[in-house]
């Protein structure tokens, strides 16, 4: 198995490298990108599909030679929703920074090669609000599974307050067992505000095979390749995550652990 914790390289260039043969599973892919004013991130999509998506900052973008414009909004992943490009399978891509950026690469197999190169603009966003109390958090929806224009991909943002609980009542999503679970690979990236802060994040199974208790700092990736995994936002310090799933079927289904179910009624 390999370390689930996964820290930036570096402060600028590609600081985060998530492959399935990194990760020792089979679909997710991700990669973060830290530029600077003038400089380039680039890529082939090769049999995979990708979904760029903007943390923070602004770039020029171009897809299959074709100019998109410049992208992005938000300066912080707290503050407000983000742009992101849809890439299927066989697509090049380009990103050229006009201010500092903090660009993610989620990437996963592309099965059908059916799919379009999509922006995907903040406005037309889906948020919700899950659970209550201090298990309140905020969901922007990215490629949910509602979403049919992507193959594999599932990807969605959460910010968790200070002094909250998230991915909580304990849940896993390892089983090819639908209708009632699915089996999904998952990467957490973690952004701290401030940035100073820290989180907690556990990913453990039912037998504790797997038991890690993670300390999360600012721009670290966690891997969960099964099992239940929450996460707590100490208080003082919002934490952010960008999720990436992806399985052999794009079907978001989980397990509550059993013992921790009651809270859902509480």
């Amino acid at each position: 198995m390999a370390d689930l914790l996964v820290k930036p390289v570096g402060e600028t260039g590609k600081v985060i490298a998530v492959t399935p043969q990194s990760a020792g599973w089979t679909y997710v892919g991700f990669d973060v990108h830290k530029l600077t004013p003038g400089s380039v991130a680039s890529g082939e999509t090769g049999d995979r599909e990708v979904c760029l998506v903007f943390v923070a900052g602004k770039g020029k973008v171009v897809a299959n030679g074709e100019a998109l414009g410049e992208l992005g909004e938000r300066m912080s992943p707290f503050d407000g929703k983000p742009y992101s490009v849809y890439l299927p399978g066989n697509s090049s891509w380009s990103v050229e920074a006009t201010t500092d950026l903090e660009l993610a690469a989620c990437s996963a197999p592309d099965t059908t090669g059916s799919k379009q190169v999509r922006v995907i603009a903040p406005d037309g966003l889906g948020q919700e609000t899950r659970g209550k109390g201090t298990n309140v958090r905020y969901v922007t929806n990215i490629l949910p599974e509602t979403d049919d224009t992507a193959d594999s991909l599932l990807v969605v943002e959460v910010i968790t307050p200070g002094g909250h609980t998230s991915s909580y009542p304990p849940h896993k999503h390892d089983q090819d067992n639908l209708p009632a679970e699915s089996a999904l690979e998952e990467t957490y990236y973690h952004r701290l505000n401030p940035p100073q802060g820290y989180a907690f994040q556990r990913v453990y199974t039912d037998d504790r095979s797997l038991d890690e208790t993670m300390l999360v700092e600012d721009g670290v990736t966690t891997l969960v390749p099964k099992g239940y995994h929450p996460c707590a936002a100490i208080h003082g310090y919002d934490l952010y995550y960008l999720n990436v799933m992806a399985g052999p079927k794009r079907i978001w289904r989980f397990h509550n652990q059993k013992e921790h179910e009651w809270l859902l009624n509480a």
